[in-house]
């Protein structure tokens, strides 16, 4: 095993190959080391996350080290026949690489029998394995932005399906109408570890195997932002009652219900997502006397305008730009940010173009009346998890307990006049600096892209969002090993690079596991520095480490 750093939270353990890796994840289940909080496993690697105040990365390192790798494997699990429509758009590409036919290559994928190793990367994408398909194939030099649904891909040893619409890097040779992931059913993902998937060509007749059955009555959690009193869908517990508090008039950009985000779901391919500034989330609920982590509006750039259905407190915070009120008189009244306001029925909130930063964050004394999805309302625009964006005309509902003030149980706590940014917000025009930890695929590029990487100023691309910030600087970074990745756990805040050395820093809504090596990591302090780095903005990495392997340590480490 090697033991490769990552932050100050986490580390990856690397092994051989995939049946080694099982087995450590497999013993690491069934034994309790202190500090462990998260283990993601992948290809060739596990990625452990821990708490600092509980272990070190030598300790951690040394006890995982001693532990059996004779543990069983994967077992087998049910049989599963997919479709396939063979279009994809890289099918000649590949099987020119591999010196073939399209319909050879067809012919090899769907007469090899396939098992489901591991998930990750997104809510349902299986990672599948057939030894004897003899199908290696390295990933796109520059990942697409966006693959459709149902895209049946490869990449190194793996073939997998796209639950949904994402960015990603495979090779795309077909299609499926079969659903991976689906939040309406009883299990919403299709495929688990273990699972046994034959191919065949949805233009001939399917072979005679047992497909899967999906209850479709089965009552689905609602995705739409709907008054929690009107909301009879399946949800994690009942929430309070409600009144109509806004009306949408304009919702700019994209507005959001985000909170503090959904942790421990890796297990079905989830990151935590959650408020991309999580400090102006805290500080908006405390100006109007919320607990800290309740759901907020997040409203990306400006033109977000709503009028008030009943009289609120309400907070602003985030990137700085214009707040207005425009009461029902028409008087417009400038308004302050990180301070708690009142607003009247009728009365109107515009959120102006922006002068820095790119998200501010709306709380409203009580919180709004919105259904949590698998332990949280925040909408994850990877996964497609929670309440969908909020659109124009949409009437959405607060919790009408704020009004109750003489109920001893009412969480709410006395507003905040003390509030204010945790940072300056960055300009398109400033260069931002970020503090990185090195690792743990630093030694894959050479010197000489570990000096550009810390010299040049990388400037934010307009095809970000909050998966993450692709940059794009004058000099990629090249690496010295050239071999296909194999898949491996991400971290929030890790700085991702493609094969054409153009990187991608990982933000919120993140896929878990990536093909791509990971040269670095954001300290968590400044993640919320980078999710408010205007499009254009400049950013320079400071690393706050080097990059040396983990010493296992000696007994005395204990």
């Amino acid at each position: 095993m090697r033991f490769l750093p990552i932050n100050d939270r986490a580390l990856l353990v690397e092994l051989t190959n995939l049946e080694h890796t099982l087995a450590l994840f497999a013993a690491l289940n069934t034994q309790s080391i202190a500090g462990i909080e998260q283990i993601i496993p992948a290809a060739k690697t596990l990625l452990v996350h821990y708490s600092p105040w509980i272990t070190t990365p030598t300790r951690l390192a040394r006890q995982i080290a001693r532990c059996d790798l004779s543990a069983k494997l994967l077992k087998q699990g049910k049989h599963l026949a997919i479709p396939v429509h063979y279009c994809g758009e890289d099918l000649s590409d590949v099987a020119e690489y591999l010196g073939m036919t399209t319909a050879q290559l067809i012919t090899r994928h769907t007469e090899s029998l396939y098992q489901v190793a591991f998930t990750g990367f997104a809510p349902g994408f299986a990672y599948m394995i057939a030894p004897d398909a003899q199908i290696n194939v390295p990933r796109r030099k520059t990942p697409r932005t966006r693959i459709p649904a149902g895209s049946v891909a490869l990449a190194g040893e793996f073939s997998g399906i796209y639950p949904q619409a994402s960015p990603g890097g495979w090779q795309l040779i077909g299609k499926t109408d079969m659903a991976m992931w689906d939040i309406d059913r009883a299990e919403p993902a299709l495929l688990k570890p273990g699972y046994q998937v034959s191919f065949y060509n949805a233009d001939q007749a399917p072979p005679t195997i047992s497909l899967p059955t999906i209850d479709s009555t089965e009552n689905s959690r609602v995705l739409s932002a709907t008054p929690a009193s009107q909301n009879t869908a399946m949800t994690d517990k009942e929430t309070p009652s409600s009144i109509v508090g806004l009306t949408l008039l304009s919702v700019g950009l994209q507005t959001l219900y985000q909170d503090a985000g959904r942790a421990g779901q890796a297990a079905l391919g989830i990151s935590a997502s959650g408020a991309m500034d999580k400090q102006a989330l805290h500080s908006a609920n405390r100006a109007v006397g919320n607990p800290p982590d309740t759901v907020c509006l997040e409203i990306t750039q400006g033109g977000f305008r709503a009028q008030a259905e009943c009289d609120m407190l309400i907070a602003i915070t985030g990137a700085t730009g214009a707040i207005e009120l425009v009461t029902a008189d028409q008087q417009v009244h400038a308004l302050p940010s990180y301070q708690p306001v009142h607003l009247s029925c009728g009365d109107q909130l515009i959120l102006g173009q922006l002068t820095s930063g790119v998200r501010r964050y709306l709380a409203v004394r009580g919180g709004f009346a919105v259904s949590p999805i698998l332990g949280s309302c925040s909408y994850d625009s990877l996964a497609n998890v929670g309440p969908a964006p909020l659109k124009v005309g949409e009437q959405i509902a607060i919790n009408s307990r704020v009004w109750s003030l003489s109920q001893h149980s009412s969480p709410l706590s006395a507003v905040s006049l003390t509030e204010m940014p945790a940072f300056r917000y960055p300009t398109s025009e400033e260069i931002t600096v970020l503090d990185i930890y090195l690792g743990p695929r630093t030694d894959w590029f050479t010197a000489q892209a570990l000096e550009r990487l810390l010299q040049q100023s990388w400037q934010v691309t307009p095809a970000s969002n909050r998966i993450g910030l692709r940059l794009s600087a004058e000099h990629g970074l090249s690496r010295s090993q050239t071999q296909e990745l194999p898949s491996e756990g991400t971290c929030l805040g890790a700085i991702q690079v493609p094969a054409d050395g153009q990187p991608v820093l990982f933000l919120h809504d993140h896929p878990l596991t990536g093909g791509y090596p990971v040269i670095a990591t954001v300290a968590e302090y400044h993640i919320d520095l980078a999710g408010q780095i205007p499009i254009n903005g400049r950013i320079r990495f400071n690393p706050i480490s080097q990059f040396n392997e983990i010493n296992k340590g000696s007994a005395n480490d204990e």
